[in-house]
């Protein structure tokens, strides 16, 4: 998964260029959005923890055709081979369609030979071809990025709040809980002295069924629960940029780098114990409404 993902990091630059490139909206209601594609498949979903650095949008392989999620109206498009634009290269060939009441259609690294298609497209309707899938940009196979961006809250949406959620029967699966020390330590969970910590959660959420399975993508949400109480609470729905840092909802904002440095997990929540005996629920629950739970107990001297 790595490697597909490996552009991650200049994909989370280029949209923060974005979303200062677009500018002005349109007024309307919208609907629920439709599949970007009939056959592409979904290699990595928004919040996704690559290698310490999160994914902003979906990111499908493949496929024949690009669609257009929702009508629309064409705001900005970019030719990967247009050497006099200095806007950032990671997304290659890329198209913004405005769909109303602030929200924007992004879909990049599709091919070049299709760009001047895109290019051409004024109005669009949903479910309309753009373009084709494609390796521009920064990237090594076939594929294309689809983002939302918020223009009015001025964030980054999941897409599965608004796109129908790929098929999905398989709970999510809890791969590893660990409670580090402020030295950045590992601590054993029957054996921990009085102080503050931070619990790591390493969680996944298998897509399909176990008849078709698809890759592994992030969960919707993580919870973590000391006692009964919430301790922290991780939201996969949106992120948001503040002076040029990359924020996510936990209990608050939290800056992004804090909560996935703990690659291949997730930093869920920042715990003071006391002495005693404390069980910590984790609660991971997947954009379908599955879920999974385990219990820890702990000893604090």
């Amino acid at each position: 998964m790595k490697n597909k993902l490996r552009v991650t990091f200049q994909i989370t630059f280029a949209m923060i260029i974005i979303s200062v490139v677009l500018a002005g909206s349109l007024s309307g209601t919208l609907d629920a959005m439709s599949w970007p594609s009939e056959d592409a498949v979904l290699l990595g979903n928004f919040g996704f923890n690559d290698n310490g650095r999160p994914v902003l949008g979906m990111i499908f392989g493949g496929g024949t055709e690009i669609l257009s999620a929702e009508k629309g109206e064409v705001i900005f498009t970019f030719d990967a081979n247009d050497s006099a634009s200095r806007l950032p290269s990671p997304l290659g060939a890329w198209i913004a369609i405005d769909h109303g009441d602030g929200l924007i259609s992004i879909y990049s690294r599709f091919a070049d030979k299709s760009a001047g298609e895109a290019a051409s497209l004024i109005q669009i309707e949903k479910s309309q071809h753009i373009a084709s899938p494609g390796t521009s940009g920064w990237s090594q196979r076939d594929g294309f990025y689809f983002f939302i961006f918020d223009r009015r809250d001025r964030h980054w949406i999941n897409p599965a709040m608004i796109v129908t959620p790929v098929l999905n029967v398989r709970p999510p699966q809890i791969l590893s809980v660990s409670i580090i020390d402020n030295q950045g330590i590992q601590a054993q969970m029957n054996n921990l002295s009085q102080g503050r910590y931070t619990i790591n959660v390493n969680a996944i959420s298998p897509a399909g069924t176990p008849a078709a399975p698809g890759n592994n993508l992030a969960p919707q949400r993580i919870i973590c629960m000391i006692n009964g109480a919430e301790a922290g609470s991780l939201n996969f729905e949106a992120f948001s940029a503040r002076d040029g840092v990359l924020m996510i909802y936990r209990n608050g904002l939290v800056p992004a780098k804090q909560v996935y440095g703990a690659f291949p997990a997730f930093e869920t929540a920042e715990v003071s114990f006391s002495r005693g005996q404390y069980n910590m629920e984790i609660i991971v629950q997947d954009i379908a409404g599955n879920s999974r739970s385990i219990v820890n107990r702990l000893t604090v001297n």
